[in-house]
């Protein structure tokens, strides 16, 4: 059995790994507010810190850097915009169905925080956080391959340029384009959906047929 000092310090480990766990999340959400009402211009470990209310030296060692700062504020958005959702949506046994579900899955992602648009501007001017940007997108992309081969369509490059539309459609470039005209993300949506449906379900043409 446990001794009371050792009960104690397990004790202790739990109430130390709470206040941590309470701290990054105090952290995320800083961060988070930040890209949201200043952008990422105005994001620092310093300035993340001052929001929390802890030191520089408290978010270095919660995170090492602020590249890995911002990639926590993405994980932490994405599951925040339901992005966990993707797993039901890849679940369906209908791959139409399936993909209406996974547009759904992004236009709620998308429009789910303002500050994803702070990240993606941080993207541009930081090479290594744009390519695990573009690592998490190409998961994205991989799910619509898996969509399409499900429903077997096409095959070859006619599958790679099918793969390629719905990716774009479904981009965060993509919704934020829509997003300007003032369109709700339930708008974006409902005109996403049948164009994302269409390029799912056409054909290459059929090849010529050579004259003899």
């Amino acid at each position: 059995m446990t001794g009371p000092d050792g009960a104690s310090r397990t004790y202790s480990s739990a109430k130390r790994g709470a206040k941590a766990a309470e701290t990054r999340g105090r952290l995320i959400g800083a961060t988070a507010a930040l890209l949201r009402d200043q952008g990422v211009a105005a994001l620092s470990l310093e300035a993340v810190a001052a929001a929390a209310g802890v030191t520089r030296l408290t978010v270095y060692n919660q995170f090492g850097s602020r590249r890995g700062l911002l990639e926590a504020a993405f994980d932490a958005l994405a599951a925040a915009g339901g992005v966990t959702d993707l797993a039901e949506a890849m679940a369906m046994t209908d791959p139409r169905a399936a993909l209406a579900r996974l547009v759904e899955v992004f236009c709620r992602f998308w429009g789910s925080d303002a500050g994803l648009a702070g990240l993606y501007a941080a993207a541009a001017a930081d090479p290594e956080l744009a390519e695990s940007l573009a690592a998490r997108n190409a998961r994205r992309r991989e799910a619509l391959a898996v969509l399409v081969r499900r429903f077997g369509g096409p095959i070859g490059d006619a599958q790679r340029d099918v793969v390629d539309l719905l990716f774009a459609l479904t981009s965060f470039a993509m919704f934020q384009a829509l997003r300007a005209g003032g369109r709700e993300p339930d708008a974006i949506c409902a005109l996403l959906k049948p164009l994302c449906d269409q390029a799912f379900a056409s054909r290459p043409p059929a090849p010529a047929t050579r004259p003899r």
